[in-house]
């Protein structure tokens, strides 16, 4: 490393360092010769050889280390036995549901069809990939996205305003950190969000160092880029909320201290409005968007989620079921599946199992697949003859008519009564009781119907295209999913309950009908078409149900998950993560901070809180803060930010209920590595009178000493990235923690 590097990193505040601290502002003189340095070190050809030399170099070492032996382990590893068949699932066209958006996954389907992959195979978990899939080739597509986070590291380190050293520093952080390096080696989303992460801050910096040029071709280049890279990374996991949430704190303090300029006119300021939200709202915004509509249209076949969009939905995909059969309901001969309409609503379900408690009846639920309990059977009331087979004359189900609704596989019918239900207390208990001729009148349901699409009578049910209500005759509640699940004896399906007084357009209480079987009645015309559900319907419906079973991901406390983890082990390193198989015979990865950069950055974060304090009471004792513009904005993007976007990048995982992983803290770790490199930049600037007490070559000492002791940590721990061959005896050095199961062969994933 040149002593020219150093010189420009220190020297242009060694001028400052005497007397600022106790409030005194440097000579006009001082002020001068800062000024000369830093236009000389401008100047320097060294330095504009660097300007171009270490971004490349950096990048092709980035590269390296995420691409070497990324091939070694030919199975599926860890979690691309779902992002994998995800992207199998584009290139066959086959709709399926998942609970992050489509983004990433659309790019792993990118890779796949780049590597000649045709999506024939459903990346089954452990299994060695068949010779027909180049493998190597969609890794090194998904490689590419962290490798290119170096070079934006680089780049972002430099705009916030970090000394040369610091700014190698922190590209040597990002570049060499095994955590980063383990998951960027396989197809997963970790890296693509990772990378639109990093673009964002990286944006989101570029733009506030314009905020003295407003509306200038740069600060317009930087907020729509900010924008559009914070839509990129929602659109790859919802994730990417956190760093819209720290751009729009940002964006709020900024448009408030703009309030106060008095030379600001309204005209002007309400430009400035204008300008954010169509850089910072609208963008992202069109960016998710765009990415759910080619989500709908690269999806036109039927597939695996169907069943979590609405039926009319179901049936405009290729090759669906959905929607088949007669244009009719008939008593006793007609088959059907009955739809709930409310987001996330599934089928009417019923199964032998009863419930543990109440009326200890057989259970009466919503579950969202294809069954053979969801099939139903409309017939008349007891006091009336049941349809049979021999009757001729054909009777239609039709409005505000009563009816029995049998369970075609038990025969037992659909019952209610005034007993609480198993989780929604306050409304009414729905079982399956009875026979054709054991019963009583909380068997008996009325239709109301509600909606009609399309030209046929509008008094008799049609599948998919009437909506209506299912009123209990007895007590006038009606049949609702309640978007609650019942506990393990209920299969964690969704409770169905009797809804006391419910407003007329709660979509709980809407159903259709989805299938219809009928053999007496004519088949559906030839030349009958389903109406089309709008898009945006489509994307509201999908990402309420994304977010369904996102919130359902919760720990089993009946089971206990090797692989889960909690937040607090993250920043501590308490606990890593085997992402495969861990017999001798295979290549393992273990996915694990480096302690000598995931530790110290750790200490960072909680110094900087600290730190935010100390300058907070010095603000509010109207002491000296920061001696120049610079250290405040060095401040401002390389402390105060990083620490909001750690807080926002960590705390949630901290509070959430879902079941958690060590990869979550890979977006904090980046914001935490950017404190660790603001406080080596202080080292270096001098700034603080105690730092400034330290002799210069000490304090260039202690950087030169981390930064040897960081590589030589990424050499001792690279077998966890690049691949451990043989036994798991030969890594028992690498065990320095009792939870790290690096070495240990008796643990049962």
């Amino acid at each position: 490393m040149s002593s020219t590097a150093f010189e420009e990193g220190i020297s242009q505040d060694t001028l400052r360092a005497r007397g600022k601290l106790s409030g005194k502002q440097s000579s006009a003189s001082e002020q001068e010769d800062v000024s000369k340095t830093r236009s000389a070190a401008g100047r320097s050809p060294l330095l504009l050889l660097e300007a171009v030399a270490m971004p490349i170099l950096f990048t092709l070492l980035g590269t390296f280390v995420r691409m070497y032996r990324i091939g070694a382990n030919n199975h599926v590893v860890w979690d691309e036995a779902h992002f994998g068949k995800f992207g199998s699932y584009y290139l066959r066209h086959e709709f399926y549901h998942d609970v992050h958006p489509p983004l990433g996954k659309m790019l792993v389907g990118l890779s796949g069809y780049i590597a000649g992959y045709n999506g024939s195979w459903d990346f089954p978990s452990g299994q060695e990939y068949p010779e027909y899939i180049d493998y190597v080739k969609m890794r090194i597509f998904n490689a590419a996205f962290s490798a290119l986070c170096v070079p934006v590291s680089y780049f972002t380190a430099k705009a916030i305003g970090f000394s040369l050293p610091v700014v190698w520093l922190f590209t040597a952080l990002v570049c060499f950190e095994p955590s980063y390096l383990t998951l960027g080696r396989f197809i997963l989303l970790d890296s693509m969000l990772l990378f639109f992460t990093v673009a964002s801050f990286y944006c989101f910096v570029m733009f506030h160092n314009q905020r003295k040029q407003p509306f200038t071709r740069k600060w317009y280049k930087w907020l729509g880029l900010t924008g559009i890279s914070m839509g990129c990374a929602i659109s790859v996991k919802m994730v990417g909320l956190f760093i819209i949430t720290l751009v729009g704190m940002y964006t709020v303090a900024d448009l408030w201290n703009l309030l106060g300029e008095k030379k600001m006119t309204w005209k002007k300021y309400g430009a400035h409005w204008l300008a954010r939200i169509v850089g910072l709202i609208v963008f992202p915004t069109a960016v998710f968007l765009i990415c759910f509509k080619i989500h709908f249209i690269l999806l036109s076949h039927t597939g695996t989620g169907d069943a979590n969009m609405p039926s009319l939905f179901q049936a405009n995909l290729i090759g669906t079921n959905v929607g088949e059969g007669p244009r009719d309901i008939s008593l006793g001969s007609s088959t059907i599946s009955i739809k709930n309409q409310a987001l996330g609503g599934a089928l009417l379900h019923s199964h032998v199992q009863t419930y543990p408690e109440g009326s200890t009846q057989q259970q009466v639920t919503c579950y969202s697949y294809s069954d053979a309990n969801n099939d139903w059977i409309f017939q008349r009331t007891r006091d009336l003859p049941a349809w049979n087979n021999e009757e001729t004359d054909i009777e239609y189900v039709q409005n505000e008519q009563t009816y029995r609704l049998v369970h075609k596989n038990t025969g037992k019918n659909l019952h209610t009564h005034p007993v609480s239900a198993p989780v929604s207390k306050n409304d009414y208990e729905v079982s399956a009781y009875g026979t054709d001729e054991i019963g009583d009148p909380f068997d008996y349901w009325v239709i109301e119907i509600m909606d009609q699409v399309g030209d046929e009578d509008k008094n008799k049910l049609h599948p998919l295209t009437t909506s209506f209500r299912i009123r209990s005759k007895e007590i006038g509640c009606y049949l609702a999913q309640t978007g609650s699940s019942l506990p393990e004896w209920g299969f964690r399906q969704s409770e169905v309950a009797c809804v006391k007084n419910p407003f007329r357009r709660d979509k709980r209480t809407w159903w259709n009908i989805e299938t219809n079987e009928n053999d007496i009645l004519p088949p559906r015309p030839e030349n009958f078409e389903y109406p089309r559900t709008g898009f945006l319907k489509d994307f509201v419906h999908l990402n309420l149900a994304m977010m369904a079973t996102n919130n359902a991901l919760i720990p089993d406390e009946e089971k206990f998950d090797h692989l889960a983890s909690s937040a607090w082990q993250w920043p501590t390193l308490n606990i890593g993560l085997r992402l495969c198989g861990w017999d001798d015979d295979f290549v393992k990865y273990y996915l694990l901070g480096l302690p000598f950069s995931t530790w110290p950055s750790t200490v960072a974060v909680l110094a900087m809180m600290v730190t935010v304090v100390v300058l907070f009471l010095r603000w509010m004792r109207q002491l000296p803060v920061f001696h120049t513009n610079d250290d405040e904005n060095v401040f401002l993007m390389g402390g105060l930010y990083p620490l909001l976007a750690w807080g926002l990048h960590y705390v949630p995982f901290v509070i959430m209920s879902r079941v958690t992983y060590v990869h979550h803290y890979l977006p904090a770790l980046y914001f935490a590595l950017i404190i660790l490199a603001y406080y080596f930049d202080v080292l270096l600037k001098a700034h603080v009178q105690c730092v400034a007490r330290i002799p210069s070559k000490l304090r260039v000492a202690i950087y030169v000493s981390y930064f040897v002791i960081f590589l030589a940590g990424f050499y001792w721990f690279s077998p966890i990235s690049f691949g451990m061959d043989g036994p798991n005896s030969n890594y028992a050095y690498l065990n320095w923690l009792p939870k790290w199961s690096i070495a240990d062969s008796d643990i049962v994933y």
